[in-house]
């Protein structure tokens, strides 16, 4: 019934020594733990101090010290005299960096608002770029400003992240929108350029921009240059202690061009109100001398930010000042195609003493094409078919020879080519024959496409380069081939295939045209011993049951041209003037005479110049500035953005400054006096105070006019 108990075990008590084994043994283990942990601290310490102590010294070094590029200053821009047409001026600006505002960005902005008296559209503006941005790329706010508010807004970064205030250098164009369309314009990187893999640091450096359009963008790389860099000490808040080194930057190379700065300025100027272009080419080594489109817009404004008044503004317009007319613009060539037409009908074997009877017009198939004189030219020659413009002449000789020989002249003449020139595009029109149409609208080329087009209407196109060329060509007798970047090296150009004798026939024509019984005496110069050759042209833009093309709505006028060279018996320069919608060619050849005479007698062109532009209301800059200050007022902008003064011009009237025609036009005249080249920005060209004022020929005597009486008519 009782179980049996077991007796209890009893484990005999630790003696002295197996207790002290015991600890023997843990403080082995723990030791050897903690022996293993300072190896491991003292081996990671020695890691960091010796083999990482370059990473961790730069890192040290980088929160105590604050390395910034230092944009170059970008090369200057030089005319052949060495007149710089581009140049830099110091200037204090503000800008910020958006990733680096964090959540102060409103509060930062409302104060550079009211620090700087940014208006409201300004500011809009300036909220778009921030949104168009990328990252740390840097966003102008600000340009051009004067010391008070540069040191208003320095005192205060320390409370505003992200904002940078420096002194650097600023884009400048002294003669604005006199060039804007043949140097382009300089801007911040946009947000593709940012993001494209062989973006270089200098992107996102305040105050770094690079060249947008035209020239500027061409020659990015020659005229960038390479950034210095600067070395500060910094506080932890990023507050400048003092400056440690710095590297100056290396400016951009010069880049020199063919272009007379005085003559393009003048050639902008004198087409006035007009839209239209000039170009004048040296014949001899077929230097681009003047290449102005008008309406034009100002570089400087684009350079310094545009703001969406302003852009809308030149938007907007129907002369459209954003588009280059000498490149980018075709028009019929109206009677400007007359001379080289002949050129191809004496290449044919038609002999120029050869006649026809115009009545007013010429029966071809069932339809009659009139000549643009109504009562008719009588019995007509080749030299009279070019100086009274007889349409007659071309429909009938044009349908005998053919318009394939026509087309292949007109081309070597340099209608529908291309030019090897550094712009970003160039459209090159159309000479249209029988291979182009079949090509083109799969039709047989038909008679009345040979009456149209040898009169330089129907299907042909051609820029105001390409007739600049084509009378340079036919002045020459050879190839000329333009160019636009300065080389002391003369070309040679090839020959067009002409004897001396033809040459001479169709320059003699062309002479009569101006200072004989032709269609554009107004032409003549006013310079002793000097004759201009010329012809005119008319292109028509809509048919007469909507416009006489002479008076009307402005975009149903017709289209106005000349082209001309002289002296005409010694040819050295070459242009052509287009003035769109001008109602006729009696737009176009008194401003190629004005061109011309600057050329030979500065001070008499200035000087009818200067009535002009009095009647308009002042230099085509003035006129800019004074359309943007109404475009301003109708959006609300009180104070419009930056601007400020340029050499040899007043403080800018986009300041808010009243602009006197009389006043600034000599500002802009003594920009190109000798005295005023002294010191320039040297391109390997004659930049001394010796060179004429405007590029003095020294002209050969002509033969005096004839004494014939010289009509006023258009063709």
């Amino acid at each position: 019934m009782f179980r049996r108990r077991r007796p209890r075990s009893f484990s005999p008590p630790p003696t002295g020594a197996s207790l002290q084994n015991v600890f023997d043994r843990r403080s082995v283990i723990i030791g050897s733990v903690q022996a293993g942990v300072g190896l491991l601290l003292v081996g990671r310490m020695a890691y960091i101090g010796v083999a990482e102590n370059e990473r961790y010294e730069v890192l040290s070094e980088s929160n105590r010290v604050n390395l910034s590029l230092i944009p170059p200053r970008r090369g200057a821009i030089v005319d052949r005299y060495g007149t710089p047409v581009a140049a830099n001026r110091a200037d204090f600006r503000v800008d910020l960096i958006p990733e680096r505002m964090g959540d102060r960005r409103e509060a930062s902005l409302d104060q550079l608002a009211s620090v700087l008296k940014l208006s409201d559209t300004e500011m809009t503006d300036l909220r778009d770029r921030i949104e168009q941005s990328n990252g740390f790329q840097a966003v102008e706010v600000a340009s051009n400003l004067d010391y008070q508010r540069f040191a208003a807004i320095s005192v205060r970064l320390p409370d505003m992240p992200g904002v940078v205030a420096q002194q650097g250098y600023t884009r400048n164009y002294p003669t604005g929108p006199a060039v804007g369309h043949l140097l382009g314009y300089v801007g911040t990187a946009n947000k593709e350029e940012y993001e494209a893999e062989d973006k270089p640091p200098l992107l996102v450096t305040p105050g770094f921009k690079i060249g947008k359009d035209g020239l500027e963008k061409q020659f990015e790389e020659r005229l960038r240059g390479e950034p210095g860099a600067r070395r500060t000490e910094v506080t932890a808040s990023g507050r400048i202690v003092r400056e440690l080194e710095t590297r100056e930057d290396t400016p951009g190379a010069p880049l020199r061009l063919t272009i007379n700065a005085a003559l393009q300025d003048y050639a902008a100027r004198r087409l006035g109100p007009e839209s239209g272009a000039v170009v004048v080419l040296d014949t001899v080594t077929g230097d681009i001398l003047a290449m102005a489109s008008m309406p034009s817009f100002d570089p400087n404004s684009f350079s310094d930010g545009i703001g969406r008044v302003e852009y809308s503004m030149l938007n907007e317009d129907d002369h459209k000042p954003l588009l280059d007319k000498t490149l980018r613009s075709l028009y019929p060539p109206g009677s400007t195609v007359k001379p080289g037409v002949s050129l191809a009908f004496l290449k044919a074997g038609l002999d120029p003493n050869e006649t026809v009877y115009c009545g007013g017009g010429l029966q071809v198939g069932n339809r009659y094409f009139r000549c643009w004189k109504r009562g008719g030219h009588g019995t007509v020659d080749m030299a009279k078919g070019i100086y009274q413009s007889c349409d007659t002449y071309f429909y009938h000789f044009a349908q005998k020879v053919g318009m394939s020989p026509i087309t292949a002249e007109l081309k070597d003449l340099g209608m529908g080519q291309e030019f090897p020139l550094p712009f970003v595009d160039q459209y090159y029109g159309t000479v249209p024959g029988p291979e182009w149409m079949r090509k083109k609208y799969d039709r047989e080329w038909q008679a009345y496409d040979t009456v149209n087009s040898t009169i330089g209407q129907g299907y042909m196109l051609a820029s105001p380069l390409q007739v600049a060329v084509m009378s340079a060509r036919i002045a020459m007798g050879r190839k000329v081939m333009p160019r636009i970047i300065a080389s002391d090296k003369k070309p040679q150009f090839e020959s067009l295939g002409f004897n001396a004798e033809q040459i001479a026939y169709i320059r003699q024509a062309m002479s009569d045209v101006v200072n004989g019984p032709g269609t554009a005496g107004r032409a003549r110069l006013p310079i002793d011993n000097v004759l201009l050759a010329g012809k005119t042209g008319t292109a028509q833009v809509v048919g007469l049951n909507i416009s006489d093309g002479k008076s009307g709505p402005w975009k149903y006028r017709d289209h106005g041209h000349f082209m001309c060279f002289a002296p005409f018996d010694n040819p050295r320069y070459a242009c052509a003037v287009t003035i769109q919608h001008g109602g006729g060619s009696g737009a176009a050849y008194p401003v190629a005479r004005d061109v011309l005479t600057f050329l030979y007698d500065p001070d008499k062109a200035l000087e009818l110049l200067h009535g002009y532009e009095k009647a308009w209301g002042g230099t085509a800059q003035a006129r800019l500035a004074a359309k943007y200050r109404a475009a301003a007022a109708a959006a609300g902008e009180t104070l419009p953005p930056g601007g400020g003064s340029a050499p040899g011009f007043v403080a800018s009237a986009k300041q808010g400054n009243a602009i006197e025609g009389s006043a600034e036009t000599r500002a802009s005249d003594n920009y190109f006096k000798p005295e005023a080249t002294n010191g320039n920005p040297g391109a390997g060209g004659d930049s001394s105070a010796a060179r004429p004022a405007a590029g003095t020929p020294a002209p050969s005597p002509s033969p005096a006019p004839r004494t014939s009486a010289s009509t006023a008519g258009d063709d």
